[in-house]
């Protein structure tokens, strides 16, 4: 029961979805830096950043299982993640050249790309020594971006609408312990299922936090 749970989360937060989610919730907490007033105003750039950075990576590593470059798509061994590393860091990069040239978008989005890109190169450095946790470095990067925005970028609440429910004002420090309660629910799953140890879920977790911090000093 705890193997299938733990299973299911490490799906639903797999590292190349936490951009997903770091735009969704740069959009629920202020859409207005976005030029709209609502979530689904920038449907599109939704679009773009889940395709780019979560579709086209897994599909990369898909290729290349079909081609027997790698045994599986979980990439248990630390030298079949370069590859991968090296494709899905080209990706990044690039998503981060067209934010950080276009005046649409709002800093703390380019700040979130750029830190995502320096803990996708980081976990990529030291996975030349030793295997660490690219979910681990997920959820830093999602805890450090919410740390960031609580601090610097937004108002002490916002107001989240739920259709016939109402709405409701939610604190941005209740919303960094949600950030923080999920990290430490995603890297127990990760040691339930025996896929890392805690000291490179320790390393993986702060490459992805301070990615984040090292971004926001450039941008």
């Amino acid at each position: 029961m705890l193997r299938t749970a733990a299973h299911i989360i490490s799906v639903l937060f797999h590292p190349l979805l936490m951009l997903t989610y770091m735009l969704l919730l740069l959009l629920l907490v202020n859409p207005y830096q976005f030029g709209v007033n609502s979530m689904a105003g920038q449907w599109k750039l939704v679009i773009m950043v889940f395709l780019t950075t979560f579709v086209m990576p897994i599909f990369a590593v898909f290729m290349m299982k079909s081609l027997d470059m790698v045994k599986s798509m979980q990439l248990e061994d630390r030298f079949e993640r370069i590859g991968p590393y090296i494709l899905t860091g080209v990706f990044y990069l690039w998503m981060f050249i067209n934010f950080r040239s276009n005046p649409m978008i709002p800093k703390p989005l380019v700040i979130v790309m750029l830190g995502s890109t320096i803990a996708l190169f980081g976990a990529f450095f030291f996975n030349n020594f030793t295997k660490i946790s690219a979910h681990a470095a997920g959820v830093g990067g999602l805890v450090g971006m919410a740390l960031i925005n609580t601090l610097y970028f937004n108002f002490d609440t916002f107001t989240v609408a739920i259709g016939w429910l109402g709405s409701y004002e939610i604190s941005t420090n209740f919303l960094l312990m949600t950030t923080v309660v999920l990290a430490g629910i995603v890297c127990t799953a990760r040691l339930l299922l025996g896929a890392h140890s805690e000291k490179q879920l320790y390393i993986g977790f702060a490459i992805g936090f301070a990615s984040q911090f090292v971004a926001m000093l450039f941008v």
